[in-house]
């Protein structure tokens, strides 16, 4: 009896974690889906709604390390019950606003216990895996949490438009109180480190390694960030004439896409250590190609081209994973999280600095297609800086030991 709760406790615990995280992304992309009615019951033009997802993504970003560094202090179950309260809570703020300002505030405390979700799964997995299993439990980790990205998406849109605004987000703030409880009925947590938190931030942020994976969740997930979270459905709803359903389907197309290439990247990934930049690298290139062809196309895309663009887009959320994969390589446990809150925030820096850049183009040209060209320079700056920290990062020592490289 105790060997069997020994092997099956790391599982259910990890499970715990993968519910949280799977409302956490609901929560996180509930604005994208509605944005074109949020519009219209905030009273704002496209950088007003830029604005707040901005500034969900923004505090989302500028809670990594602080997170980081309370999750290696603090445990994942403190952590993902704050977060899960503080979501529903923000949710609550967000059904009851009709102004942008409790907007505002309500897109806040949901990016504020975002942010306090996803590095407390990956110290669970870092804790209570093996470490030749963990590029692919993370991997799966990110799969299973794609479904909260489906939830927002289409059922969501229906619910909205079969209930109004208010019903719809209270039912999404329930979903947080199902998240708790789901945390603290079933998660435990492992002994805290007595660490000091400063020497821990120091320590991960002069590891070469820790960069490099904060430059490839940067290069790897802007694109399909901003066109979940924002900017997807108005570009195929007004920009390509499509309907709201349609454009609903290649939503969740997208995310079943990316949920099925996340195992495959994992596995690679562990089996072939040595090739998981240029993973990164040619993921980088296969989305900006199929932007190219898209923004070239002359008059509407088809939909077969659209459906493409999905392809190459979904393989964006696993390839920012490898970035976590690189932070478990080149640091000790003691310090996972705040190394893994610092590759987390460059990601999302890249993804609010997107967001916003669409969102000023559309308000001075309102013309999507200048608005996504916006991605060419940070997508060849981030290339560019994980070639840099690649080189780095290989010239350790102690790299050529390592079971796992850059």
């Amino acid at each position: 009896m105790g060997r069997s709760w020994e092997t099956r406790k790391p599982l259910i615990f990890w499970a715990a974690g993968v519910v949280a995280y799977m409302v956490a992304v609901f929560h996180r992309q509930s604005l994208g889906v509605t944005g074109i009615d949020a519009q219209a019951r905030f009273h704002v033009g496209a950088a007003g709604l830029a604005s707040l997802a901005m500034l969900q993504l923004l505090v989302y970003a500028a809670m990594q390390i602080p997170v980081g560094l309370l999750v290696d202090r603090l445990g994942s179950k403190r952590m993902l019950l704050t977060g899960a309260t503080v979501m529903a809570l923000g949710q609550l703020v967000f059904a009851a606003a009709t102004t942008l300002p409790g907007a505002a505030a309500g897109r806040i405390l949901v990016g504020c216990g975002d942010a306090m979700t996803f590095i407390s799964v990956i110290r669970i997995v870092n804790l209570w895996f093996p470490p030749r299993r963990n590029p692919l439990i993370v991997q799966i980790t990110g799969l299973l949490g794609q479904i909260g990205a489906v939830a927002s998406a289409v059922p969501l849109i229906t619910s909205l438009h079969a209930h109004g605004w208010t019903p719809t987000f209270l039912g999404a703030a329930a979903l947080g109180v199902v998240s708790a409880l789901v945390v603290g009925v079933a998660l435990r947590d492992r002994t805290r480190d007595s660490g000091t938190a400063a020497l821990g931030l120091r320590a991960a942020w002069a590891e070469p390694g820790t960069r490099l994976g904060m430059w490839t969740h940067a290069a790897t997930q802007s694109s399909a960030a901003a066109f979940t979270l924002l900017w997807g459905y108005p570009f195929l709803v007004e920009g390509q004439g499509l309907t709201p359903r349609t454009a609903g389907v290649l939503l969740t197309t997208l995310t079943a896409l990316s949920m099925a290439c996340g195992p495959a990247l994992g596995y690679l990934a562990g089996r072939f250590p040595l090739r998981r930049s240029w993973m990164v690298l040619t993921i980088v290139a296969a989305t900006g190609g199929a932007w190219t062809v898209v923004l070239l196309w002359k008059g509407p895309v088809p939909l077969w081209m659209l459906v493409l663009l999905m392809v190459a887009m979904a393989t964006n959320g696993p390839g920012s994973v490898i970035g976590f994969d690189f932070a478990r390589t080149f640091n000790p446990a003691k310090r996972i999280g705040v190394a893994t809150g610092i590759v987390n925030g460059g990601g999302f820096v890249a993804s609010v600095a997107l967001i916003a850049l669409i969102g000023i183009s559309m308000d001075l040209q309102g013309d999507y297609r200048w608005a996504f060209a916006v991605q060419y320079p940070i997508w060849i700056f981030g290339a560019i800086q994980v070639l840099r920290y690649r080189a780095k990062a290989r010239r350790l020592p102690r790299l050529r030991l390592a079971t796992g490289n850059a």
